[in-house]
């Protein structure tokens, strides 16, 4: 939640006294936190918020515009790093009453940007990115090699400790002899 003063914080008062004037709203900052899946926007990446605010009727405000945004995520196959830039698109409603999970609430004489901007963001992070369309995954021989039943070991030759839970596992017997 921003504080009071936040950049993302735009007061509306000239917009509320004539229905129907717009005020041009372009700023650059950066919004900590925004991760879905594999998918984030670094915390200190800039966002490019470009919106046009208009006062509907005098009860309500839209916003409408873009935000640019970086992102980085793992390839869903090779697990590497894959990078991008998306620009999203913004229609929302700003009304002193607003309707759960429609519009957005207007705070006295002020609207607070972010709910609208990180939304829009986490909708459209991509949830399973490939680093290019032909990724076939791993490199075989990169992998570890074992084999069934012969426990992964780690970098020092070390098995992992196992879990106490999977014990009654080890009593089995599938050898029909």
């Amino acid at each position: 939640m921003p504080t009071r003063g936040s950049v993302l914080r735009v007061g509306i008062t000239e917009l509320r006294r004539r229905p129907g004037t717009q005020r041009l709203v372009a700023l650059r900052t950066a919004i900590p936190g925004l991760a879905v899946t594999s998918a984030r926007v670094p915390d200190d990446a800039e966002l490019a918020i470009d919106l046009t605010l208009e006062s509907v009727e005098g009860t309500a405000i839209t916003a409408r515009g873009t935000v640019g945004v970086p992102w980085v995520a793992d390839c869903r196959r090779c697990l590497d790093v894959v990078s991008g830039t998306m620009v999203v698109e913004v229609r929302e409603v700003y009304e002193a009453h607003p309707r759960d999970g429609e519009t957005y609430p207007i705070e006295v004489d002020e609207i607070d940007l972010e709910p609208v901007v990180r939304d829009a963001v986490l909708l459209n992070l991509p949830i399973s990115p490939l680093c290019r369309s032909d990724c076939e995954g791993p490199v075989p021989h990169d992998l570890p090699v074992t084999l069934p039943g012969e426990p992964l070991e780690d970098e020092h030759g070390d098995a992992p400790p196992k879990d106490p839970r999977w014990a009654a596992l080890d009593d089995l017997n599938f050898d029909p002899s």
